[in-house]
């Protein structure tokens, strides 16, 4: 039982490695949001949707690391 109990810990504690690859990948979007914007000002109002659904895509990915990381932890 506590060998099962110990492999429930870590295979949560490794799902949330995902949650690393989120953060970068946000971090990507809005870098190249503030890189294009920045060379051409214009394009603020064309850029910006498509930055925001990099986000959500990206933030979706982690959240489906932390709900697998929840279901292992709290699943019987």
């Amino acid at each position: 039982m506590q060998l099962v109990l110990a492999a429930k810990y870590i295979g949560a504690g490794i799902s949330t490695i995902g949650l690393l690859g989120a953060g970068i990948g946000i971090a990507v979007v809005f870098a190249a949001l503030i890189n294009g914007v920045s060379r051409n000002p214009s394009l603020k109002d064309t850029l910006f949707p498509y930055a925001i659904l990099g986000f959500a895509l990206a933030e979706a990915t982690g959240l489906f690391c932390l709900m697998i990381s929840f279901l292992l932890l709290y699943a019987v």
